[in-house]
């Protein structure tokens, strides 16, 4: 850490504890991944960037690098910040240069073409980016720490120096968020030899999409590739920035990235850094990504190269190019969707579609994605029936079924790990995040946890649902009884003391309840014992394979 630190003044500068993409977003700024970047974007810049792709004084710069942050942020200009990872080590002095509000339906638009919801980054940008964005320039402290594969993980100027030292002048860079099947080594292989260039394989292991495998286990079967494949014209370096899926505008990043990098070409494939509605339609033209890149190609400074189409023949047992095929192949095609299929399901996968190594690695995360636990988490009013569901469900999944569960009941959070909070929203959304933080790792260790809290805000519950589906399958269940059946029950007599008057801020009197739009179960025990309703659950959680 540097000596700076240790002074009064600067051990009382204010801290900002950052996001998994703020932090991706900083590393890449202090490495010079994001060069001409050296700090987050001020206002003139951002604007500029989303209207024009290019920064204000007309650098070419596609996608809005910013650190958001909520309007009660309490910065002002002229400040600075030290900027923490979210173990609180300072990673970079941030001088507050500009203070600004987005138009994020704008942004949407103009980045990601698109204000649907369905598109992941613009989920992102409207549902957990601030509404507030600060920037400024940033100053190194100390790099996060990286305790995994170390060995692959490299600067720009030491991959640069990698190159020099093996005399490698061209390379063509691949950029990946998925597994290495045979029909991409096949393209992979056609154009280096056609660039005469040696391959960086530079797959992304910061935040990418839900449903994505995770980047532990891609590495794996990266490295597998590599070593038994690839490795006397291919090297393998890791690449911890944050997906947006823009499409073109990701293509012209991506390719600055590596530019960066010390890449001299870069491959550009179908519908890169795309994906697809729940209508199963893409957001952006099958070529949109390399029209783009090649349009721009002069003033990337970096090659691009069209990643080729390939078909599997089986007679030739060949992988050929549209061009190649003659009448008389048959070819074949297995689609990504039911390759995962086959994967989960454990059936053979074809060797003609992966390879063995590459599917040995993918079957254990798959393995480790079945021990995956759950969390089911009960919302309500008080007195509509969440605890007594909570404890019925588990002492049955304790009798019937060879699971570890654990219960989490609200009162008794609130007498143990949330003591001392109080009931304002800010310490009911810290106990309910602090409930979610317990469950997502009682999830991640193949375990089921029980939840009972009224919980009452939809961002304490959302934020608990991304965080949990992270390591495990997440259940909500609104108990919906109505307040007045809520009322009668009122064991504790807190209904009685909110209408007096004597209990203020109490959750469906003086305070709200934000009901959930999209709950997996919504049960109403005024209307359904809770026996009846347990067993309600119990079929959902077989239908999900959770039991």
């Amino acid at each position: 850490m540097r000596k700076d630190l240790e002074n009064s003044n600067i051990a009382r500068l204010p801290r900002l504890t950052l996001t998994a993409r703020q932090l991706a977003d900083l590393d890449q700024i202090l490495v010079g991944g994001f060069a001409p970047l050296t700090g987050f974007l001020e206002e003139k810049d951002y604007k500029s960037v989303v209207e024009n792709m290019r920064l204000a004084n007309g650098t070419l710069w596609p996608i809005p690098i910013v650190l958001d942050v909520s309007r009660d942020h309490g910065r002002k200009k002229g400040e600075k910040i030290i900027l923490c990872d979210q173990f609180g080590n300072p990673i970079a002095f941030f001088t507050v240069t500009s203070i600004y509000e987005p138009d994020k339906e704008k942004e949407a638009r103009l980045v990601y073409g698109t204000e649907n919801i369905e598109h992941a980054g613009v989920k992102y940008l409207f549902e957990d980016t601030g509404d507030v964005y600060l920037g400024g320039p940033v100053e190194l402290i100390a790099y996060a720490p990286v305790y995994d594969f170390k060995e692959l993980r490299f600067t720009p100027q030491d991959l640069k120096a990698h190159f020099k030292k093996k005399k490698q002048k061209k390379i063509l860079a691949f950029q990946t968020r998925n597994p290495i099947h045979r029909g991409h080594f096949e393209a992979i292989k056609r154009a280096a030899k056609e660039s005469g260039a040696h391959v960086l394989i530079h797959p992304v292991v910061g935040p990418t999409k839900e449903g994505d495998i995770d980047y532990i286990s891609r590495v794996r079967s990266y490295v597998r590739l590599v070593q038994s494949r690839m490795k006397d014209f291919a090297t393998l370096a890791l690449l911890p920035i944050a997906m947006r899926m823009a499409g073109p505008r990701e293509a012209l990043w991506h390719a600055i990235i590596r530019k960066n990098y010390g890449a001299t070409h870069f491959i550009v494939g179908r519908d890169h850094a795309g994906l697809r509605d729940l209508s199963g339609k893409s957001f952006y033209g099958v070529h949109d990504s390399l029209n783009t890149a090649k349009k721009l190609e002069t003033e990337l400074g970096i090659s691009i190269v069209p990643m080729k189409e390939l078909a599997y023949v089986e007679k030739e047992d060949l992988y050929l190019a549209s061009d190649e095929l003659k009448p008389h192949h048959k070819t074949k095609i297995l689609s990504g969707s039911d390759f995962r299929k086959m994967l989960y399901a454990g059936e053979p996968i074809p060797t003609w579609f992966a390879f063995p190594e590459v599917v040995a690695e993918l079957k254990k995360a798959m393995e480790k994605t079945r021990r995956l636990g759950a969390v089911i988490f009960f919302t309500g009013l008080s007195g509509a029936g969440k605890s007594t569901m909570a404890h019925m469900l588990y002492h049955k999944l304790l009798e019937s079924y060879d699971r570890s569960v654990t219960l989490l009941d609200g009162d008794v959070v609130r007498q143990n790990l949330s003591k001392g909070l109080t009931f304002s929203r800010a310490d009911r959304d810290e106990n309910i995040k602090r409930i979610g933080y317990v469950a997502s790792e009682i999830a991640k260790h193949g375990g089921i946890a029980i939840c009972a809290a009224i919980a009452p805000f939809k961002g304490a519950r959302e934020h608990n649902r991304k965080l949990i589906a992270k390591n495990g399958t997440y259940i909500e269940i609104y108990v919906s009884t109505p307040i007045a059946v809520c009322e009668k029950r009122d064991r504790k007599g807190l209904y009685k003391k909110a209408r007096a008057g004597l209990l203020k801020g109490f959750t469906g009197i003086d305070d709200p309840y934000e009901i959930p739009k999209h709950p997996e179960l919504t049960l109403d025990t005024s209307k359904m014992t809770s026996e009846k309703s347990v067993e309600k659950i119990i079929d959902l959680l077989k239908r999900q394979d959770i039991i």
